[in-house]
């Protein structure tokens, strides 16, 4: 058998969220090797660049090298669809973080893009790859709460802290694809996908609520004191019907206090699945015999393990198989989040037009090497 190969990697976008899928693509998945990364700030970087003992490119440099088989898209989400898409017409295969793009036609247009030039796009997130999701995948899978009947997905944040950026453009909370149901809807989501399969339709109410009330509070910000425009819904509430005949509320607030809950209900039990923006999570059941019982993670992946997808996509890159965070399921669950939104505008339920399958499960155990549960 030949050895694996490292997969050559590099990330364009070193903003916040960059130096934990660095930490983890450099010191922890053996199988890739990050070779370069780029910023439209150079200084950002530059100091990237330094930090983690790669090399600082220009986005050409990377899209120009044969050798780079793996783009990592951290852009802001505006750019990830203009990113994504070079990067696939130079012929690299795409990992980008959620959401894919802020249009539904350019997912559309960056599914097309990877087939018709033969390479992988997968997005995230890929928290669901972790141990407590992959520990309620097992449970669900074993028939131990009985057949899905019913979600719940109650999802509030703040965000009061956007208003203390130093970028006014830099508003993901508030701005066009942006919004809560796509800055953390989509953790829960996908999460679900992985469960229950697709969706069929789905519908939704919502808000903006109180579009003036916030001003930009950082004294460096140039719009300081001023008005923080709110540009999309803040306050959602939907219903997502799944091709098994699940049923889901989804509840996304921007205009609370924090509270998440996270509830699948089966026919024989139901179950707590934490917060799915976390990786180890510990489910939480109650059948007809016991309530309350914590779960034993059966998975690895506790911690925060982002780059787990990258990791994924470059097993399947060298043993000719699907992606777990494959390009279908992150469209699917993209259109699921555009659906419940159009539905609000158009007062109608929204007919799904995609589809997908559920993602292989990980193998349980492999704690010791915990890649080599991707593969054996």
């Amino acid at each position: 058998m030949n050895p694996f190969k490292p997969v050559k990697t590099a990330v364009i976008g070193c903003g916040m969220i960059s130096d934990i899928y660095l930490t983890n693509m450099t010191g922890r998945y053996n199988a890739l090797e990050v070779v370069g990364c780029s910023d439209i700030k150079p200084e950002r970087s530059a100091a990237k660049a330094e930090k983690y003992g790669i090399r600082q490119m220009t986005n050409e440099e990377i899209w120009n090298d044969p050798e780079i088989e793996i783009v990592v898209n951290l852009t802001y989400h505006t750019s990830h669809y203009e990113v994504s898409k070079k990067s696939m017409l130079a012929g690299k295969n795409v990992y980008s973080e959620k959401m894919m793009a802020v249009e539904l036609w350019e997912g559309e247009d960056l599914i097309k893009t990877a087939k018709d030039m033969g390479v992988y796009y997968c997005g995230g997130p890929d928290t669901y790859l972790g141990a407590g999701l992959q520990t309620a995948r097992q449970i669900y899978d074993s028939g131990m709460l009985g057949t899905a009947v019913a979600a719940n997905i109650a999802l509030v944040r703040g965000y009061h802290h956007e208003r203390y950026r130093t970028d006014p453009e830099r508003r993901f909370a508030f701005c066009p694809g942006g919004g809560i149901i796509f800055d953390m809807g989509c953790y829960y989501l996908m999460g679900l996908i992985s469960l229950l399969g697709p969706a069929k339709r789905v519908c939704g109410f919502s808000q903006i609520r109180e579009p003036d009330s916030r001003r930009y509070m950082h004294p460096a910000n140039p719009e300081y004191g001023k008005v923080m425009p709110i540009e999309t819904t803040n306050n959602l509430a939907g219903t997502i019907e799944f091709a098994n005949g699940t049923l889901c509320n989804i509840l996304t607030s921007s205009e609370s206090i924090g509270f998440n809950s996270y509830m699948l209900f089966g026919t024989e039990g139901q179950m707590d699945m934490g917060d799915p923006n976390n990786y180890g999570d510990i489910p939480v059941v109650s059948t007809k015999a016991s309530r309350g019982i914590q779960m034993p993670l059966t998975h690895a992946y506790t911690d925060n393990s982002r780059g787990l997808g990258v990791c994924d996509l470059a097993y399947a890159l060298r043993n000719g198989r699907e992606p777990r965070c494959s390009g279908e399921r992150a469209y699917h669950m993209f259109e699921i989040a555009h659906g419940i939104m159009q539905s609000c505008e158009t007062n109608e339920i929204y007919q799904m037009k995609s589809t997908c399958t559920r993602p292989e499960p990980f193998k349980p155990g492999c704690t010791e090497y915990p890649e080599m549960a991707m593969d054996i």
